[in-house]
């Protein structure tokens, strides 16, 4: 296992096994992320984007209370209250957001407990969202007078339709584990005492299949979800030849004659 040193000791990273782990280390204000947090979360995204043996990346929060349990609003008055200063802290989340729209290797959310606000926000930049049973969801931006941007609106409409967008942003109020799964806001709800277990089973699933293959899906799944007009329907077209002239594909199918698992190495 290596671990990433990093400015703040509310993020941790590790490397283990070609996963990634992203852990949001805030326990005491129930993994609510602050300023110098989103900081760390860019130098995570470069070395975890930037390290060929890391075929995927998993997000989690620090303890059993909290995924993330919105932003640190103890650090407002210090950090958003002139517009100055909001002009400086929002653009940190805008290069949060990028990094994270930019991450090329899958990227799943393991959620425990609290998922709220700014942690819906941060679970939706995964692909997959795993949650245990109990864990809560909402987005309380009508009880505090918030405006929230349409990126994350469209995020939530992506996932679960207009008008239950509109139940969970209208309303403010928590959503159960089983609400969030019927809603499709998550992809599995899993016993708590499994989360670990089926997280890391999923993660090595993923890391052991073809990163060309899963480079290909996921930039496809991305355009399809844009405006016919904006698709770049050529850089998909070539990521599906790239995965068809690979080295990859030719131990795919030897692998496959020969009964044995394939050996891939991204090329």
């Amino acid at each position: 296992m290596t671990e990433l040193t990093l400015a703040t000791e509310k993020m941790k990273a590790e490397k283990r096994d070609g996963i990634g782990w992203i852990t949001f280390n805030n326990p005491d204000r129930r993994n609510a992320i602050g300023y110098a947090m989103r900081e760390a979360i860019l130098e995570i995204i470069e070395d975890f984007e930037s390290d060929p043996a890391i075929r995927v990346i998993v997000m989690r929060g620090a303890g059993d209370k909290a995924f993330v349990s919105g932003s640190d609003i103890s650090e407002f008055a210090e950090k958003r209250a002139t517009p100055e200063q909001r002009e400086v802290y929002d653009a940190l989340s805008a290069k949060v957001n990028a990094a994270f729209s930019n991450i090329q290797k899958p990227l799943i959310a393991m959620i425990r407990g609290f998922c709220m606000g700014a942690g819906v926000g941060m679970a939706l930049h995964a692909d997959m969202r795993v949650a245990a049973a109990g864990s809560q969801f909402g987005v309380p931006a009508a009880k505090l007078a918030l405006g929230y941007p349409f990126r994350n609106m469209k995020k939530i409409i992506d996932l679960v339709g207009p008008a239950k967008t509109k139940e969970i942003i209208f309303t403010g109020r928590r959503f159960s584990g089983e609400e969030a799964l019927a809603m499709g806001l998550i992809n599995q709800l899993v016993p708590a005492a499994d989360l670990d277990k089926v997280v890391h089973e999923l993660a090595s699933t993923i890391a052991a299949n073809a990163p060309l293959t899963i480079l290909a899906t996921k930039v496809i799944v991305a355009e399809a979800a844009k405006d016919p007009v904006d698709r770049d329907i050529a850089i998909c077209d070539e990521l599906v030849e790239n995965c068809m002239l690979s080295e990859d594909y030719k131990e795919g199918r030897t692998a496959f004659l020969e009964k044995r698992p394939p050996m891939f190495k991204g090329k």
